[in-house]
């Protein structure tokens, strides 16, 4: 995917602050921009055109099912260099490692709960997996609709059942636990805060409400109730999820430029 460039345009560092025509995010003095002369305006570099290609929602999966079959075919080709005769029998005979499978899994995971949105209403906007600039991680889905932003990290951890633990609150602080099987997982919880402070740091707005959730696929959930919160962030599953953010209050939200904040702060992974 190329720049489009007007006849006027000149891609430069700015020398003064800006903000992208396009999509309203700060652009610092030194940041890499088009001026477009014609208007006198600028507008940033991931947004790749005036078409807004940068603003479309990606492919729930994308870069995790890239990580699986760059580690998968590296086994393949490894084992086959190594064993020219029998390699094939090696690896129709073993399994991948877990560390390989577990970056299918995930791509399954956020495929599996991208199809679970697509029951939100018209009003709803979802940008799928996102990266974070300057780091190999990626938010799995943002989801924009009158109710505000909501950062979903997608997990699947098939027949195993999340619970709460929680220790003190009288005499001594409150800690609260992410437990998933009995082992302690809590830096999942972690991981969504450190996505909805960035997402919160980028819309710069107090009067949009983002609320982060991890939502498990394939969990062992019972019957009645389930679901609960650690540190602020919502645990539950696809169904209950569509749910909440159907049923949470609506408020003044623009939508569409809160999505092209997004966009183009965490482009496509």
């Amino acid at each position: 995917m190329t720049l489009e460039l007007g006849p006027d345009d000149r891609r430069m560092m700015l020398r003064y602050a800006g903000v992208c025509r396009l999509c309203g995010v700060s652009l610092p003095p030194g940041a890499d921009a088009i001026y477009e002369r014609a208007s006198r305006t600028v507008r940033c570099v991931q947004c790749m055109s005036s078409s807004g290609d940068a603003h479309q929602p990606g492919i729930a999966g994308a870069s995790a099912r890239r990580e699986y079959e760059r580690r998968s075919t590296a086994r393949d080709a490894r084992i086959r260099a190594a064993h020219p005769r029998i390699g094939g029998l090696i690896l129709a005979l073993s399994e991948e490692p877990q560390s390989t499978r577990a970056w299918e899994r995930g791509a399954i995971g956020e495929e599996l709960l991208a199809e679970r949105l697509r029951d939100l209403p018209d009003s709803f906007r979802v940008l799928h997996d996102r990266r974070i600039p300057g780091t190999r991680a990626n938010i799995d889905h943002l989801v924009v609709g009158p109710g505000g932003v909501w950062v979903v990290d997608a997990k699947r951890y098939v027949g195993q059942r999340p619970s709460l633990d929680v220790e003190g609150g009288i005499l001594r602080p409150r800690v609260e636990s992410l437990r998933i099987g009995g082992r302690d997982r809590t830096k999942l919880i972690e991981g969504v805060r450190g996505q909805v402070a960035l997402v919160v740091g980028t819309i710069d707005d107090s009067a949009v409400p983002v609320t982060g959730a991890l939502c498990f696929l394939d969990g062992d959930w019972p019957l009645i109730g389930g679901s609960f919160r650690v540190n602020e962030i919502e645990v539950l599953w696809p169904r209950l999820l569509v749910k909440r953010m159907i049923d949470s209050a609506t408020v003044p939200i623009d939508v569409a430029r809160t999505v092209a904040l997004l966009a183009a702060r965490f482009p496509h992974a």
